[in-house]
C-alpha cells in the first residue's frame, strides 16, 4: 500500500501542499497545465526558499498576472431580496489562505525579508503588515461565484474523475462550514471573484497532485493549529478561526498548540484535509521513497514554517511475517436500491471514495414486486463506517444500510515505473513476500499518453504491462 504521510508540526494550506506535491514529485507543469484549463485568468509560480534553513518550495496563485493582489474576503451570504437587502452582507474568511499563499517573495531564497498584507478583511498568521496599507480591490465584491457555478467548473475541467470528486467535496466542506457558522442554506454562500479564483486553483490543484501521487492512503499528524487571534470582518476570533476549527472537529482531527502566536492552518488546509485524509495517526511504518516541503510564507522564530509530505511504501518489517500479517479487518456496507437514478449512484461514487472509502460496486439484483434493482456496496475502514452510512442515506434512496465487518487480506503494493515507446507510465505491483504477482499499469497515465500519441488505450496498457513483465525477469 502506497501511504501519503503529511506532518502538519506547522499547520497547514492550500499552497503549503501544493508545494509540498510538487516538492514529492508532482510535476508544476501538470498542475500548470490544469489551472490554464479552468480558463479563470489564473497561473502558476514556483521557487525554492528556505524556512528556517530547510529548502522547500513555495507556489503561488497569479490572479490576470499579478503577483502582490491583496486576496479580497472570500465570499458573502445570498439572501433572498428582502428589507435587509441593503443592509451589509455578513462575510467570512473560510475559503481563503493565508495571505502568505499569494503573497511573493519576487525569486528571493530568503522570503522572510519581504512583508505581506492581511488577506480578506482579517489579519493571518504570518503578516506584520497593517490593513490600512492595503489597496482596495472593490470589484471583487461586485462578482461572485455560487457553490453551484463553482461545481459546474470543476465538473467541466479536464482532469480526472477521483479529482474532480475530491475538489468538490472540499469546497462543499467549505461551503457548509459557512452555511453552518452564518445560520443560511449552502446555496446562498457565494465565494468572491478573486478569492475564489485562488481559492479554485489551491483546490482543484490539490486534487489533481493528490491524484497524480498514486496514493493509496492519506495519514496525518496531529494539526499544530497556532494561537493569538485573527481580525475577521465580525471582529477579532481566537485561533484556530472558526470555519477552520468546525472542518478540522468534523472530520475529528487532533489539533494542539506549540504556543506560536499566529494563524497555523488556514481554512482551506482544514477542507483540504477533512476530505483528503483517511485517518489521523503517528507516522506509520513505511519505506520512504519521497520527500517533498511546502513552504509558507514567513519564517516562524523556532520553527520552519513548513509542511513536510512523505510518500512510501507501507512496510511490514515491524509485524510478523507470513501472511496473516497482511490481513485487515474492513467494514462492509450494503443496501438494496431499485428507485434511483443512475447519475445519482455515480455521484455516490465519486462522493464515497472521495470520503474514505476502499472501494465501491454495485451488483445487479432481482427486488421486491420482481423489479429489477442494484446492491450497493461500499467497503471501509471501520471507523469510517459510521460517516460512510450517513452519506449513503443522505445521497440514496434507501431506508436502511446493512453493515457487518470482514478480514481481507492483501497483497502489498508498491509503485513503478516503466519507459514505453510514447512515454512513462507508472506501474503497480502487487507482491506476496519476494514475489510478484500483478502489474498494473496506471489507468490515467496510459489514457493521457493513448489520446496524446492516437494510440489505442489497450495497447498502451498492454504494452506498458509486457515492457515491465520483460525488464523483471530479465
Amino acid at each position: 500500500m502506497r501511504i501519503g504521510y503529511l506532518d502538519c508540526f506547522s499547520g497547514i494550506s492550500g499552497d503549503m501542499f501544493l508545494g509540498a506535491l510538487v516538492g514529492a514529485g508532482v510535476p508544476l507543469e501538470r498542475l500548470q497545465e490544469t489551472v490554464a484549463a479552468l480558463g479563470i485568468g489564473a497561473s502558476l509560480e514556483m521557487f525554492t526558499v528556505l524556512r528556517s534553513g530547510i529548502g522547500a518550495v513555495k507556489v503561488d496563485v497569479l490572479v490576470d498576472g499579478e503577483k502582490d493582489r491583496p486576496r479580497e474576503v472570500h465570499h458573502e451570504i445570498r439572501k433572498a431580496a428582502s428589507a435587509d437587502e441593503h443592509k451589509p452582507h455578513p462575510h467570512s474568511h473560510s475559503g481563503h489562505e493565508h495571505v502568505h499563499e499569494h503573497e511573493h517573495a519576487h525569486g528571493h531564497e530568503h522570503a522572510h525579508e519581504h512583508e505581506h498584507a492581511p488577506e480578506h478583511g482579517h489579519e493571518h498568521g504570518h503578516s506584520d503588515s497593517p490593513q490600512e496599507s492595503r489597496p482596495a480591490h472593490s470589484h471583487a465584491h461586485e462578482h461572485g461565484r455560487s457553490l453551484q457555478q463553482i461545481r459546474k467548473l470543476i465538473a467541466e475541467a479536464p482532469i480526472g474523475s477521483t479529482a474532480k470528486a475530491t475538489a468538490t467535496a472540499v469546497f462543499e466542506a467549505l461551503g457548509s462550514v459557512e452555511a453552518g457558522i452564518h445560520q443560511v442554506e449552502v446555496e446562498n454562500i457565494h465565494f468572491h471573484e478573486v478569492g475564489s479564483t485562488d481559492a479554485l486553483v489551491d483546490i482543484v490543484c490539490a486534487a489533481v497532485g493528490a491524484e497524480a501521487l498514486g496514493v493509496d492512503e492519506w495519514v496525518c499528524s496531529p494539526l499544530n493549529v497556532g494561537s493569538g487571534t485573527v481580525e475577521c470582518a465580525h471582529g477579532r476570533f481566537p485561533v484556530p478561526a472558526p470555519a477552520t476549527l468546525e472542518l478540522l472537529r468534523r472530520c475529528q482531527a487532533p489539533v494542539y498548540s506549540s504556543g506560536v502566536e499566529k494563524e497555523l492552518v488556514t481554512p482551506t488546509g482544514a477542507a483540504i484535509v477533512s476530505v483528503l485524509v483517511d485517518r489521523f495517526a503517528p507516522l506509520p511504518p513505511l519505506r520512504t521513497e519521497r520527500i517533498g516541503y511546502g513552504a509558507g510564507y514567513r519564517d516562524l522564530h523556532g520553527q520552519p514554517n513548513v509542511v513536510r509530505l512523505t510518500i512510501g511504501e507501507a512496510s511490514s518489517i515491524l509485524l510478523p511475517s507470513g501472511p496473516a500479517s497482511e490481513a485487515e479487518t474492513v467494514s462492509v456496507l450494503e443496501t438494496n436500491l431499485d428507485d434511483v437514478a443512475p447519475q445519482v449512484v455515480g455521484y455516490v461514487f465519486e462522493r464515497a471514495l472521495a470520503s474514505g472509502a476502499l472501494d465501491v460496486f454495485t451488483t445487479a439484483v432481482q427486488m421486491k414486486k420482481s423489479r429489477p434493482g442494484m446492491l450497493l456496496t461500499v467497503l471501509c475502514r471501520p471507523e469510517d463506517a459510521d460517516r460512510l452510512a450517513a452519506l449513503l442515506f443522505a445521497e440514496t434512496t434507501t431506508l436502511g444500510v446493512r453493515r457487518r465487518q470482514e478480514t481481507r487480506q492483501c497483497l502489498a503494493r508498491r509503485h513503478a515505473s516503466v519507459q514505453t515507446p510514447w512515454g512513462e507510465v507508472r506501474v503497480k505491483l502487487g507482491t506476496l513476500g519476494d514475489k510478484l504477482l500483478n502489474c498494473a499499469p496506471e489507468y490515467e497515465d496510459c489514457r493521457r499518453i493513448a489520446m496524446e500519441c492516437q494510440v489505442p488505450l489497450k495497447t498502451v496498457i498492454s504494452e506498458a504491462s509486457r515492457l515491465y513483465w520483460e525488464k523483471h525477469h530479465e
